[in-house]
């Protein structure tokens, strides 16, 4: 089933909303080319967090908790 903007894969909500778009848009593309979900969404968010990075857009969302996985705050 493709994602869209409003329903993405949990793994894609710490992205800004923009990098967000841009990763949906290459993890649809690739589970049509036939990849599996979980490499589908890996893949995607790292082609888009290097698109991000290559345009100077933050790919983080403002408003994503940091540290948290780390026991920093």
């Amino acid at each position: 089933m493709p994602w869209t903007i409003d329903d993405f894969p949990a793994a894609m909500r710490h992205l800004s909303p923009v990098v967000r778009a841009k990763a949906v848009d290459i993890a649809n593309a690739l589970l049509a080319e036939g990849h599996p979900e979980g490499q589908a969404i890996r893949i995607a968010i790292a082609r888009a967090r290097q698109w991000a990075r290559r345009r100077g857009l933050p790919e983080r969302a403002a408003n994503a908790v940091y540290g948290s996985c780390h026991g920093l705050r």
